[in-house]
């Protein structure tokens, strides 16, 4: 129960955090990427502002030996470079560029922008579900 609260109030304050920055608004991303044109740098000092508390969090997790609401520390896992992970990177920009909106950004917004938000979602719940049950290396072999 602990954990589920305290995942609750860190998307709470990760969305939050979103929605002030403007993260939310896929003109001022699209505003963002356009470098060779109307070039808006507000998000990358949002981005750059992410820097220092993820800094301090990984100083912090690498002198402790448990965290606070769980028995164990789950980092991620080093995998190689791979076709898959850079397709996959590409497949992200593409559309974060044309949209403006990437994952966490888009469930935020279904405060604000109820329609575009969840039709963003349904469509990359729908790209998750073709990966897994079409493109995944289990499947393939």
């Amino acid at each position: 129960m602990r954990q589920n609260l305290i995942s609750l109030a860190s998307g709470t304050l990760f969305g939050a955090g979103l929605a002030v920055s403007g993260m939310i608004d896929p003109a001022r991303v699209r505003t963002f990427l356009d470098v060779a044109g109307a070039w808006d740098p507000t998000l990358a000092f949002v981005m750059a502002g992410a820097i220092l508390p993820m800094t301090v969090a990984w100083f912090v997790v690498r002198h402790r030996s448990a965290p606070i609401a769980a028995e164990q520390f789950h980092t991620p896992a080093i995998s190689p470079i791979d076709r898959r992970l850079i397709g996959g990177a590409a497949l992200f920009g593409i559309g974060w560029g044309l949209v403006g909106l990437c994952p966490g950004p888009a469930i935020a917004a279904l405060a604000i922008q109820p329609l575009p938000a969840l039709f963003f979602i349904a469509t990359m719940a729908l790209g998750a579900a073709i990966h897994r049950f079409a493109l995944s290396p289990s499947r393939s072999a």
